[in-house]
């Protein structure tokens, strides 16, 4: 069966290698021919563990090809995933498909929009008189682990009422029914309404865990151990229950508006979620907090930023606490020195030549008053610390992911600082 995708970003992307990978022949598509061309180099412009590699492979044994021309690519494929990262010209998009299909083809909507949006575009499609079999199916991607989701879902939703189309798609996804993935089949409402409340119910667990993180440090509590067992109860799940991790990513603040508007314009007030956004939103000021009572103030001082990324394997910066963090530093009249492993292109376009970039840890940290872990990447566990000691002004550590060993960097002379943990800094802060 042929398979064809239509998206050039990152939905696009990561779902025309993941499909190809499973066996099946793939076409990407897309009018951009320069973008098509670098994809079937491998060069993916954005960074995602795996992809690049796993999209050379393909490439390589004729699974997976990419093409410019919509109409042969809509005349030759049976099943269409519709992947771009914007519903902006959706409608058309459907449109043109159906006409050049020489037969009804499948298209299964991936690209996030508003509740309404399948039913809107099967509406369309009846207007203009053309077929087509609409399905809707959400992606629950998160930046870093995208192929690792897609190859290990929690589950497959589909939205639709015809069981032909779920059917083609079960044999589509074989690999993963075979494996026992459950195949949850709804209309579309319910599926565009299950993404957005997703990430709802995702921000409003981070958030929780954050507040508990702050009374953590009040009471001498360890939020880490306390955030251990609590996600070992079935009902909770450990999982995103991780103290110093803001809400962030591709889709998130989107995801939210989305909900948000749509409660809004149906009469509903969601406290819940706008409590889960409040507290996603201070925990930028409860980082300058420590910040500020560590070094004593804020502003003249040099920081240096390790980690820019809202999280480790991804370049992705949208929401991401450590880019805020550093604006808000910036701010407040401090210095900042910043170092991420590949998410600097994509935060420069965000910070406005705010803060200096550095070309490694170790340039990131020189001469710095404090040193501030921003992002989780496993690499900064393994940093010459007996080095770092020797070129940071101050030998205070800020860690805002408890990524490090605090117990081996105290032993070392530096002052430690986590989240949800009642350290120095704060023991300092609470006698003031």
């Amino acid at each position: 069966m042929q398979i064809g995708v239509y998206g050039s970003g990152y939905l696009g992307t990561v779902v025309s290698a993941c499909l190809a990978d499973f066996g099946s022949p793939v076409s990407c598509c897309h009018e951009d021919s320069s973008r098509m061309v670098e994809m079937s180099q491998g060069k993916v412009p954005f960074h995602e563990k795996n992809l690049a590699d796993m999209i050379r492979r393909n490439v390589r044994s004729g699974r997976l090809s990419y093409s410019t021309d919509v109409d042969a690519f809509a005349r030759k494929a049976q099943i269409i995933f519709l992947a771009e990262d914007s519903n902006q010209h959706l409608a058309s998009l459907c449109r043109r498909i159906a006409a050049s299909s020489q037969r009804a083809p499948i298209l299964v909507v991936m690209t996030p929009g508003p509740v309404g949006t399948s039913s809107a575009l099967e509406a369309s499609l009846k207007e203009a008189g053309l077929k087509a079999t609409l399905v809707t199916q959400p992606t629950f991607f998160t930046a870093g682990c995208a192929v690792e989701d897609f190859n290990w879902p929690d589950r497959i939703v589909l939205g639709t009422s015809s069981s032909e189309a779920v059917l083609a798609l079960k044999q589509v996804f074989h690999p993963l029914v075979m494996r026992g993935v459950p195949v949850i089949v709804t209309n579309h409402e319910t599926v565009e309404l299950l993404r957005v409340a997703s990430t709802a119910f995702l921000a409003t667990k981070i958030s929780f865990i954050n507040e508990i993180a702050n009374l953590c440090e009040r009471v001498n509590a360890d939020a880490i151990n306390l955030s251990l067992a609590l996600g070992l109860d079935k009902k909770i799940a450990p999982r995103c229950l991780q103290p110093g991790a803001g809400m962030g990513g591709i889709f998130a603040e989107t995801d939210m508006d989305s909900l948000a508007k749509l409660a809004t314009e149906n009469g509903i007030v969601m406290k819940v979620l706008g409590a889960a956004r409040e507290v996603n939103e201070d925990l930028t000021g409860h980082l300058i907090s420590k910040l500020s009572a560590a070094m004593h103030a804020i502003e003249g001082k040099q920081v240096g930023m390790l980690g820019l990324a809202f999280k480790p394997n991804t370049n992705a910066v949208e929401g991401s606490s450590a880019v805020r963090l550093a604006e808000t530093l910036v701010a407040q009249g401090a210095k900042v020195r910043a170092y991420d492993p590949v998410a600097m292109a994509n935060a420069k376009l965000h910070l406005n030549g705010q803060v200096h970039y550095c070309d490694s840890a170790y340039a990131a940290v020189e001469g710095v008053d404090a040193l501030v872990v921003g992002t989780g990447w496993p690499e900064f566990r393994s940093l010459d610390f007996d080095r770092i000691k020797h070129l940071v002004k101050h030998a205070v550590i800020i860690d805002t992911k408890n990524l490090l060993d605090a117990s081996r960097l105290r032993a070392m002379g530096f002052e430690y600082v986590g989240v949800g943990r009642r350290d120095v800094a704060q023991a300092r802060a609470a006698s003031v």
